[in-house]
């Protein structure tokens, strides 16, 4: 093919290159030009134009990109109609799509004016969605390039998708003293949602001792009435000896890969017994978040048989965030290596409490916001940190204290997630540890504080340590530094709940009462606490 300006009596049979619009017609860039065309044109006083005047055996755009679309060996995909060189591809059905990067890279190699783009390999996609592409970039293309292409096209499978298949989803969940019921029903509902793109169910969920015996029964009983039998432990799978592995061994099963190089889901175990797949999930899967147990299980809904070189080939693509929950570098902090600050978040507006600021309002002879402040000084706090934005001086004035850094929170009526957000951003590099508290807290102590940190100190880098009341989360809470990018990025009213939620099994509750979860946002609630004391 030949590109470039020609006079317009040698432009019959060639393609135009850029689009015309003229008072009274227009002609579009790629249309071929026949005699009628040019003589409209030269009526029109044009003399010459740009155009691509094709060689014997070019192809034309729209024919070649239509010529590769029906070379392709392909499975669930339906192809568009050609228009400009290019043809789309969309999945017939809701499954997983495959492709073999092999042939698309050798498709692509082989003339850079043929270009075939698809999605990721082991994409979920619904009905519908673009999987795929064919463009052809100039206005033809040889027919010995076709030819090099349909015989890489033809060759083996090119792309699928693999559709989902309803399948019957056996769970069974281990349990040790410690691990709480709620956990567990959380951790059924995530993946009943994941569940939902397959139209899978669960058809039977089992508690169970966390102990070898006990997991090689359920699995002997549940393969036989299941497609997948899906394994929570109370505790992480540690060893291709621990409990779940051992339980599937004992059953009569096999393992097909203890590890995956996908960050979150290391710890994920894959096996079978007969022809049923089991899963020993990672900790991680109790999170609605994208994690390497999705990996598998998708594979798995759409009738995919998973290997274990499978998973060993998943490592590039594998690190799917920076993971709070694994910090870096990965090693223990010392205790010299602590470094707390405390945050109390004061910025609020009271509006339930009328014309009156509740942090302002004496208590026992000092303003309630100075009783977080006091419990994280007397527990041997250095640098504490309060978020202002409400009344600020009448606030920073109550508290009154030199040793106190302050830090302004223009956007306090956004709600409480802003002055947590400028609270963090404000710590020092060298904080490893960030205590917030609520300025509403009038029953919390020093010694409440203290039990806080000892459980820290005890415990590895990524565990949030937080205040219950009766079994239910409430304040202070103390978050690693691990969690601090997250934290700057939570929105609304509801402080960081989402991200509790996310890394359930990186969190260790301690019940510090009532001062966990004490509410005085009206007047009447402020009297009767007046009241009790």
């Amino acid at each position: 093919m030949k590109f470039g300006k020609l006079p317009i009596d040698q432009c019959i049979g060639t393609v135009l290159a850029h689009s015309l619009k003229l008072s009274d017609f227009t002609i579009k860039k790629g249309a071929l030009l026949d005699e009628d065309v040019i003589a409209k044109l030269t009526a029109s006083g044009i003399s010459e134009l740009i155009v691509a005047r094709l060689n014997d055996d070019d192809v034309i755009e729209d024919e070649a990109a239509r010529i590769i679309a029906d070379a392709l060996n392909m499975r669930g995909v339906h192809i568009s109609e050609a228009g400009t060189g290019r043809v789309n591809f969309h999945a017939s059905a809701d499954g997983v799509f495959t492709v073999s990067k092999k042939i698309v890279d050798a498709i692509n190699s082989i003339d850079p004016s043929i270009t075939f783009a698809t999605l990721p390999n082991n994409e979920v996609v619904k009905a519908g969605r673009m999987v795929a592409t064919v463009k052809i970039i100039p206005y033809a293309v040889s027919a010995n390039s076709l030819a090099s292409v349909k015989l890489q096209a033809s060759s083996a499978p090119v792309m699928a998708v693999n559709e989902f298949v309803s399948k019957r989803v056996t769970v069974i969940s281990t349990k040790l003293p410690g691990l709480k019921d709620k956990v567990i029903e959380k951790t059924l509902k995530v993946l009943g949602q994941r569940l939902q793109v397959a139209e899978a169910t669960i058809v039977d969920h089992q508690i169970i001792p966390h102990t070898e015996a006990a997991v090689q029964s359920q699995i002997q009983k549940q393969s036989a009435v299941s497609d997948i039998v899906i394994i929570f432990g109370a505790s992480a799978i540690s060893d291709i000896g621990d409990v779940i592995p051992a339980g599937l061994v004992g059953a009569g099963g096999t393992i097909t890969r203890f590890g995956m190089p996908v960050d979150p889901g290391n710890l994920l175990m894959l096996g079978k017994i007969g022809g049923t797949p089991v899963i020993g999930a990672p900790g991680c899967a109790r999170s609605p978040a994208e994690n390497g147990f999705d990996f598998v299980l998708n594979r798995l809904l759409a009738d995919i048989e998973v290997t274990s070189d499978d998973i060993a080939s998943m490592g590039v693509g594998g690190l799917l965030m920076e993971i709070v929950s694994r910090p870096q570098p990965r090693e223990v902090i010392k205790q010299a290596e602590f470094n707390i600050a405390a945050l109390v978040l004061a910025a609020g507006q009271s509006r339930r409490m009328g014309d009156k600021n509740k942090l302002t309002l004496p208590i026992k002879g000092k303003a309630m916001v100075c009783y977080p402040v006091d419990a994280a000084s007397e527990a041997g706090i250095a640098s504490i940190l309060v978020v202002t934005g409400h009344q600020e001086g009448e606030v920073r004035e109550a508290i009154n204290n030199p040793s106190v850094s302050f830090v302004s929170n223009a956007s306090y009526a956004e709600g409480l997630s802003t002055s947590l957000i400028a609270g963090i951003r404000h710590l020092l590099d060298e904080v490893t540890h960030a205590l917030v508290l609520l300025g509403d807290m009038p029953e919390i102590t020093s010694a409440m504080v203290l039990q806080l940190l000892d459980v820290a100190r005890k415990s590895d880098p990524s565990t949030i340590v937080m205040a219950t009341h009766g079994g239910k989360r409430g304040n202070p809470v103390l978050w690693p530094r691990v969690y601090f990018e997250a934290l700057e990025n939570i929105a609304g009213d509801t402080g960081a709940r989402h991200i509790i939620g996310q890394n359930i099994e990186h969190v260790v509750e301690v019940e510090l009462g009532s001062a966990a979860s004490l509410d005085i946002d009206t007047p009447e609630a402020f009297e009767a606490f007046q009241a009790k004391i």
